[in-house]
């Protein structure tokens, strides 16, 4: 089932980098686009095949995403957002999960992870209020998600840990504002813009608990969400890399002599060198993101993966991954020279995506922290060990 969609992305490739200034300049991408992602099977990727949806394999779904994102990041990244909520959507009441997907696999799902609302107890529901930033794809999405804080009487609800209580909920979203927010920096085509609700009635049974709720359908992709998806960032970063390594090479061949260099490019040694010591760096991070995607999935397969360790080992190397590939298209940009800085180069894109990339929370350095608290709390090898 995976060649069937990498055969599918390939026939499309070509007008997928055509239209790369496209995509920015409409900060998003264009609903022809998405249909034509749609009908190779992105977004049903994840989905089970109960529901009609193709439930790859974590490795082989990773794969596609980072095949998507080496043709252009903001594509890869709304594919990577559209397509892994299908792991998300099962912590939903299997009522509303079936309402999702009545219509079919080919459900686009957006939202923002951010608890920017509030939800207080109503007569049916829940009353939601809130303004969620970074909602990738929202203006093609079919359901749009956001998280609350619950509250009650103006005061926050705690958790059983003595946190505030935190739940997930999902909209159709035709019922949510968008507001015109997205001008960023990178990832310019993800139409990431802020969405919002106003004392809307929200049923019970369309929240959720993110981090100790079950699936409401079994397999192996469903049973422990947060594990997955700093995977799923770690995939996205290496396509974006290898297309920036693509492209410098691209640029080499063509016979192109810097000012003042005494050889083309592509003869230089200098360059040479530089080429060879980047393209090391790219296979450490290939390699790496390979070796955890492989042990999550063996635990996932095992029934084993809801593991807070497992949590922070992934987290752990998709950081790691992902603040390779952003010095990896660094080095690329450096190394192409002058030209680099036009907008018709495809290197400035990419550093810029990148950079955009690893500021999101799931991969930010500051999560080191989580890997530092573990190591302190083991002893011993024990805490270093890869849990495969």
């Amino acid at each position: 089932m995976s060649s069937a969609v990498l055969s599918g992305i390939k026939e499309i490739a070509g007008e997928i980098t055509a239209r790369a200034a496209e995509i920015e300049e409409a900060r998003r991408v264009p609903l022809d686009l998405v249909n034509k992602l749609k009908s190779i099977g992105i977004f049903r990727m994840f989905v089970p095949q109960s529901q009609g949806g193709l439930e790859l394999a974590l490795p082989a779904g990773l794969k596609i995403i980072t095949a998507l994102s080496r043709l252009d990041g903001s594509l890869g990244w709304t594919a990577m957002i559209g397509s892994v909520s299908g792991i998300f959507a099962p912590l939903l009441p299997r009522e509303t999960y079936e309402q999702m997907y009545r219509s079919g696999p080919d459900v686009t799902l957006g939202g923002s992870v951010q608890p920017a609302g509030t939800a207080e107890p109503t007569t049916g529901g829940w009353r939601v209020n809130g303004r969620w930033p970074f909602a990738s794809g929202c203006q093609h999405a079919d359901w749009l998600i956001g998280f609350c804080t619950m509250a009650e009487h103006g005061k926050p609800s705690a958790g059983a840990d003595g946190r505030p209580l935190v739940r997930g909920f999902a909209l159709p979203a035709r019922d949510w504002e968008i507001e015109d927010t997205w001008h960023a920096m990178g990832l310019k085509g993800t139409g990431s813009h802020h969405i919002a609700l106003r004392d809307a009635v929200v049923p019970e049974a369309n929240f959720f608990n993110f981090e100790t709720g079950l699936p409401c359908v079994p397999g192996p992709l469903y049973q422990a969400v947060r594990q997955l998806l700093p995977l799923a960032h770690g995939a996205f970063s290496v396509g974006v890399a290898e297309g920036a390594l693509d492209e410098l090479v691209a640029s080499a061949n063509t016979g192109r002599q810097q000012l003042r260099a005494a050889t083309p490019m592509r003869e230089s040694e200098t360059f040479q060198f530089e080429l060879g010591r980047v393209a090391a760096d790219l296979r450490a991070a290939q390699a790496y993101h390979q070796f955890q995607v492989a042990g999550h999935w063996q635990h996932a397969q095992a029934g084993t993966l809801r593991d807070e360790a497992l949590l922070t080992q992934g987290t752990q190397a998709a950081i790691w991954v992902v603040t390779t590939c952003v010095r990896v298209a660094d080095s690329c940009f450096t190394i192409a020279g002058g030209s680099a800085v036009y907008e018709t180069s495809p290197l400035q894109r990419r550093l810029r995506d990148l950079h955009a990339a690893a500021q999101h929370a799931a991969v930010q350095q500051r999560q080191y922290v989580g890997v530092g608290k573990l190591l302190l709390a083991c002893s011993g090898q024990d805490a270093g060990r890869p849990r495969q």
